[in-house]
């Protein structure tokens, strides 16, 4: 198999799959199911950790299930030199899950959830509110098609 273009081998890909499907299994039976050390478990994981391949432990919750069930995408046109302090004002909104600066039309991007469209509305109002943001523009989401992943590119071959 190639070389990974960013120092993951087999057995980190296999570790990464084991700890995405099965979450709440301890590292014990990690190590058993891989048949590795248990030490070797873990030094791979922290050594991930470090490298920042891993980014989170936490659990992915549903924003569906937390009685927020309808999400949108807000695209922001902001004043460039208020982009700190609209990312900081951004940080309070707690219907808001993400928020990109982009390049091209827009300047912000943010994925918002909300209890019903009036909701989503208001999201947008509040954020609208902010100083230095201009303009919004809205699309509600109908169907999820690809949830959020990124063990496909991990799996990726590495391209020259």
């Amino acid at each position: 198999m190639p070389a990974r273009r960013i120092g993951l081998d087999e057995l980190d890909l296999r570790l990464l799959r084991m700890v995405r499907d099965r979450p709440r299994s301890g590292l014990l039976e990690i190590a058993r199911l891989l048949g590795v050390a248990r030490g070797t478990v873990q030094a791979r994981l922290d050594r991930m950790t470090a490298d920042g391949v891993i980014i989170d432990y936490g659990p992915n919750l549903s924003p569906a299930r937390l009685g927020y069930p309808v999400q949108a995408f807000t695209t922001l046109e902001v004043e460039q030199a208020s982009r700190a302090d609209i990312a900081a004002a951004l940080h309070t909104v707690p219907e808001l899950i993400e928020a990109y600066i982009v390049t091209g039309p827009g300047d912000v991007w943010c994925r918002v959830a909300g209890r019903d469209h009036e909701h989503i509305q208001q999201v947008v109002d509040r954020m609208l509110t902010i100083p230095g943001v201009r303009r919004s523009t809205t699309v509600i989401t109908l169907s999820n098609v690809v949830p959020h992943r990124v063990q496909p590119l991990a799996e990726a071959p590495p391209t020259g």
